[in-house]
């Protein structure tokens, strides 16, 4: 059904401010070492004409290849990196878990016993000039294997004081860690054999215990959970999925931890891609629902969920998302495209009706789901979405009075540029119907569209393609001036500027 809407400019409920670093990315520990990640996605695949086969997330090596380091000094990525303003960056991943620091050279390249892979000093050096040059916050977590320690000895911090020391006497202090990622998946989280919950929170406590004595200006963020939350969501299954819930819950990661911690953090995706659908086929969703109502609540259902765990044993902490995407295992095949761009968007938006905090997208320049394309550093749809929100919206959260339907989602913040008035970010995930929009006044209009349809590899900006010019310059970004009554195409999104 079509949608109609009248906007306000002023007498809008503040609901809270949100944090300035509210968007933010992840440069996981493989792209900074090197290592397995996942296959980019044939042109077939991104336009849905591929088939996949069953494949499951742990015999998922024929889905992967080796990349070399990523190039962090690579001139178009820190200027489109710095574009996106003062962010939170975080270098972290499965790899990370199994990962030697060999900063005195003495490994040579060849991880020790017990270790996976090795980072260099001076692959750390370049994380820490390229935090520095796009006026980042580094968060990480840190190595927590059978080269550390044994499942039943408790963690030893000497590799992990080699990451901190060099950092803050480098000049880019680590500000926040999380001990080890996704913990909950201890079969493929990279911890010692044997390892359990109990011995997961013996040493997060330990952790978090020598990072307040050590290392007081870095917060400590926990526990950096996958699941639960997305798979309440899907109603299928339920046996499965309670037993699911039961046996790998976050709260499994918290009850009887002594030690406090300031953030509370857990990882979201809406499902699994394709390529991993095997015995996970209740977590995939498929292209035709990427603009359902379904769809686009799993974000704020995870939310909740989090809130909801957080309150009871963190109460007042922000909640920081540090994994987020459209699907686990590398993207969905429409992850590059327009389409995924209505879910970054409404992501953003229903986040700051519920919690201040932060959410780290995965990632910057990785995978079908980077912002960034793996190499080239082309931008894709998301990037110019999530730039345009950074230009546009400010901290102050506003309810828009509109309850969230079909072809109106609607999203009211502060201006980013500190004037009177407010932005409105309106999706209409309606794909056969138009949303008819009444202003107030006059406005400035931002409408981003797929330029050849939903699956399009190029989004427009009040029909002029978003690309990048000579010298990598970006495009025009200028809205243009309406007023009165403005019909909303099916499956666009605009900003509204009051």
């Amino acid at each position: 059904m079509a949608q109609n809407i009248k906007l306000r400019a002023n007498g809008l409920r503040t609901i809270r401010s949100v944090d300035p670093r509210l968007v933010s990315y992840n440069v996981e520990m493989t792209e900074v070492t090197g290592g397995t990640f996942w296959k980019e996605y044939t042109p077939e695949e991104i336009a849905g004409k591929g088939k996949f086969p069953m494949i499951g997330i742990f015999k998922k090596d024929s889905l992967m290849q080796v990349y070399p380091p990523i190039d962090l000094t690579n001139p178009r990525l820190r200027k489109l990196a710095k574009q996106l303003g003062p962010v939170w960056i975080r270098v972290s991943g499965t790899w990370a878990t199994k990962t030697y620091y060999d900063f005195d050279g003495k490994a040579g390249g060849v991880a020790p016993a017990g270790f996976q892979n090795v980072l260099t000093k001076q692959q750390w050096l370049g994380v820490l000039d390229f935090v520095k040059e796009v006026g980042g916050k580094l968060l990480v977590s840190v190595a927590n294997c059978e080269g550390i320690h044994s499942a039943h000895e408790p963690w030893k911090p000497d590799q992990a004081k080699l990451l901190f020391d060099l950092s803050r006497e480098y000049g880019v202090p680590i500000a926040a860690a999380e001990f080890m990622n996704e913990p909950n998946l201890l079969s493929g989280s990279g911890a010692p054999k044997g390892y359990t919950f109990d011995d997961y929170i013996r040493d997060q406590d330990i952790f978090n215990k020598w990072l307040h004595e050590n290392y007081p200006e870095t917060l400590a963020v926990g526990p950096c959970s996958v699941g639960g939350g997305q798979m309440g969501k899907l109603k299928m299954e339920e046996g499965l999925l309670k037993l699911i819930g039961k046996k790998m819950g976050t709260e499994k990661l918290l009850i009887g931890a002594k030690e406090p911690m300031e953030v509370f953090s857990y990882h979201y995706y809406n499902g699994v891609s394709e390529r991993i659908t095997a015995g996970m086929h209740f977590v995939h969703w498929p292209a035709e629902k990427a603009h359902t109502e379904e769809y686009l609540d799993a974000a704020a259902y995870c939310a909740k969920a989090a809130a909801k765990v957080r309150d009871k044993y963190m109460p007042g902490a922000q909640l920081w998302v540090t994994e987020a995407g459209d699907a686990g295992g590398g993207g969905d095949t429409w992850a590059s495209t327009y389409l995924d761009v209505l879910r970054t968007l409404n992501e953003l938006g229903v986040f700051g009706t519920i919690s201040d905090g932060v959410i780290f997208h995965n990632t910057l320049a990785s995978s079908d789901y980077g912002w960034l394309r793996h190499g080239t550093f082309e931008p894709r749809p998301n990037y110019f979405a999530v730039l345009l929100w950074n230009m546009l919206m400010g901290t102050t959260v506003y309810d828009s009075g509109e309850p969230i339907r079909e072809g109106a989602h609607v999203y009211c913040h502060s201006r980013k540029d500190g004037k009177e008035g407010c932005v409105y970010l309106i999706i209409n995930n309606s794909l056969t119907e138009e949303t008819t929009v009444e202003l107030p006044g006059e406005a400035t209009c931002y409408t981003l569209t797929g330029r050849d349809g939903m699956r399009s590899l190029v989004m427009t900006l009040n029909g002029r393609d978003l690309r990048l010019g000579e010298n990598d310059t970006l495009p025009d970004l200028s809205g243009e001036t309406v007023s009165g009554k403005i019909v909303l195409a099916p499956g666009s999104c605009t900003f509204l500027v009051l």
